[in-house]
């Protein structure tokens, strides 16, 4: 398919509207449309929240009367069923637009190339894949959510350049400096939930909530802890937002879980993946097996929180957690933070794995972006097949 610059313009500014909702939309995705004729823009919208109007009838209104024989420019394919608010593909047909570009199919299955037929079947012209790679980078959890059932998974680290997340004592405030943690604030803000353990929870006492300009909602903060460790103290259990604990099935059901629950937690169980054997594997897996958050089932975690809506999911824990999630293929993207401090060989590694023989069975990362933030370096990875 041809586009003409000013095609690439409108989508572009359409991509730049649905940014408007980065920090908004959940469990949404973020859309943006722009209604175009003859080298001019007519209208343009962006959908900011769920329940509210979409980004298409929005931009529709903008244009009026213009928008008859006009081009729509939208991100996302136009819905054409009926949820909070009406079908898309109504709008536009009432609208009287004779072409429709879209960016990216809409992968949810009430939708999932039904608007695109709807409109082709009134006669209007239908487009599809312009700028896609970009409207796929502002909706991954979206899409992952609805094709797999669960989040995209995002690992966030700080850590040294030797690799360490916290000194042997359990020390880690502050590794990195204050430009990194503010960008993770901005991660935070996009996530639809923060996942952490017992056991950061009892080292840190992390709030894991976000504080930043334009953020109107806060993300589920969720806790793994098998044995409910967690002390009612916490102050994760603060508000704003609300707070998910998964423990084991045998657990949930004691006193000290009817605690969590008064504290304004909601407690459910997950089942446990049976340890390995004492004495086999290698050392280290030796050790996850003794630790309890290497016996929660990561896999069932991620299905119930998609079930929950959740599009994109950050992890920020220490490095048992971690490097569960990485062994597991579990892990869409990486955030690491490097600070240009040493902590030394008997501080605690950013990520326990299995112990390797042979280096090609090392996982490796493709560096998909970098930045420097104050004095430390952040690295963006995507796990290459393994």
């Amino acid at each position: 398919m041809i586009y003409s610059d000013f095609d690439k313009s409108c989508m572009q500014r359409a991509l730049e509207l649905a940014e408007r909702g980065l920090l908004t939309t959940d469990p949404n995705p973020r859309v943006g449309c722009v209604i175009g004729s003859d080298g001019v823009i007519l209208g343009e919208g962006a959908h900011l929240r769920a329940g509210e109007p979409h980004a298409e009838p929005l931009a529709l209104a903008a244009a009026g009367a213009a928008a008859r024989g006009a081009t729509a420019y939208v991100t996302l394919e136009p819905c054409n069923h009926h949820g909070r608010t009406p079908p898309c593909v109504d709008a536009l047909l009432a609208a009287g637009v004779t072409r429709v570009v879209y960016a990216l199919r809409d992968p949810n299955p009430r939708v999932d190339g039904s608007g695109a037929a709807r409109l082709v079947a009134a006669g209007v012209r239908t487009e599809c894949g312009l700028m896609e790679d970009a409207a796929l980078v502002l909706n991954e959890g979206f899409v992952k959510r609805m094709r797999t059932g669960r989040p995209f998974v995002r690992l966030k680290t700080a850590a040294s350049v030797d690799g360490r997340v916290a000194l042997a004592n359990g020390a880690s405030q502050w590794i990195t400096g204050e430009a990194a943690r503010a960008d993770v604030q901005a991660w935070r803000g996009r996530s639809s939930a923060i996942l952490t353990t017992a056991a950061t929870v009892i080292a840190d006492d992390p709030r894991l909530d976000v504080r930043i300009a334009g953020a109107s909602r806060q993300p589920l903060r969720v806790v793994l802890d098998r044995q409910l460790r967690m002390p009612p103290t916490a102050r994760i259990l603060n508000p704003p937002g609300k707070v998910l604990v998964f423990g084991s099935t045998d657990d949930v059901a004691g006193g000290h879980a009817a605690t969590l629950r008064q504290r304004g937690a909601v407690v459910e169980a997950v089942a446990e993946v049976r340890a390995a054997p004492a004495g086999a594997g290698a050392p280290v897996q030796r050790n996850l097996a003794q630790l309890n958050l290497a016996r929660l089932d990561l896999a069932q975690v991620l299905e119930r929180l998609g079930s929950l809506q959740v599009n994109e999911l950050l992890v920020e824990s220490g490095g048992v957690l971690a490097g569960a999630l990485l062994e597991q293929n579990l892990v869409d993207e990486w955030l690491l933070y490097l600070a240009p401090r040493l902590l030394g060989h008997d501080a605690q590694p950013l990520a326990v794995i299995q112990s390797l023989e042979q280096l090609t069975d090392a996982r490796s990362f493709r560096i998909i972006d970098t930045a420097v933030l104050g004095d430390d370096l952040r690295l963006r990875l995507r796990p290459r097949a393994h």
